[in-house]
């Protein structure tokens, strides 16, 4: 009877560790951090697949390329300025530390929310010179890449909102830890992506 039961065991239906070893493809981290993983790797690929086909169709003879309006300078510094005051808040809260932290995470997404404030100005400038979306291709792709940006930074204003409204409504800084990290590593992101197409609408 032992061995009938041996053969109609299923051992890839147990959960957890076993015999001490954990099951291939098992990872480390957090799920939560395994899915930001996943979901960077897919917008890294989207945002490279857009500069790729920038450079192609920059070689065709009706490209005109755009002037950038200075605001941008500001607008990267509201960027990074978000990023930074969100890296001191989540080192805070890995030291266990609860002074300023709600503070600082909440002036790092003001400062994100006021980027986007800044990027819509600079829309209107440039329809305001002009420039507009149909007539240039420079102009399509200068839309339509700091436009899928500012998408991404919106996608994150929604998840920074929802860990504030957690805060406020009492919750410790170490039981929103991992929102506070993942929220951190998305605006590096944002921010880096930011300067790579900083650098080349600048540049072309």
């Amino acid at each position: 009877m032992k061995s009938l039961r041996n053969l109609a065991d299923k051992p890839w239906q147990r959960k957890g560790i076993i015999g001490g070893l954990k099951p291939e493809g098992a990872f480390d981290a957090a799920p939560q951090k395994v899915a930001l993983g996943f979901f960077l790797i897919v917008a890294t690929i989207l945002f490279s697949l857009f500069g790729v086909s920038y450079f192609i169709r920059m070689e065709l003879s009706d490209w005109r390329p755009v002037s950038e309006p200075a605001q941008l300078w500001l607008n990267t510094g509201l960027l990074a300025l978000s990023s930074l005051l969100l890296q001191l808040a989540c080192n805070k809260v890995k030291r266990g530390e609860a002074r300023n932290v709600f503070s600082l995470y909440l002036a790092g997404g003001l400062f994100a929310f006021l980027f986007i404030v800044a990027q819509l100005l600079v829309w209107n400038g440039l329809q305001g010179a002009g420039v507009y979306l149909a007539p240039n291709p420079a102009a399509s792709f200068y839309y339509l890449l700091t436009g899928l940006h500012a998408i991404h930074v919106l996608g994150g204003l929604w998840v920074w909102s929802r860990t504030s409204i957690r805060l406020l409504s009492g919750a410790g800084p170490g039981e929103v830890r991992l929102s506070i990290e993942l929220c951190t590593l998305y605006w590096h992101f944002l921010l880096l992506v930011w300067l790579l197409m900083f650098a080349i609408l600048s540049n072309t």
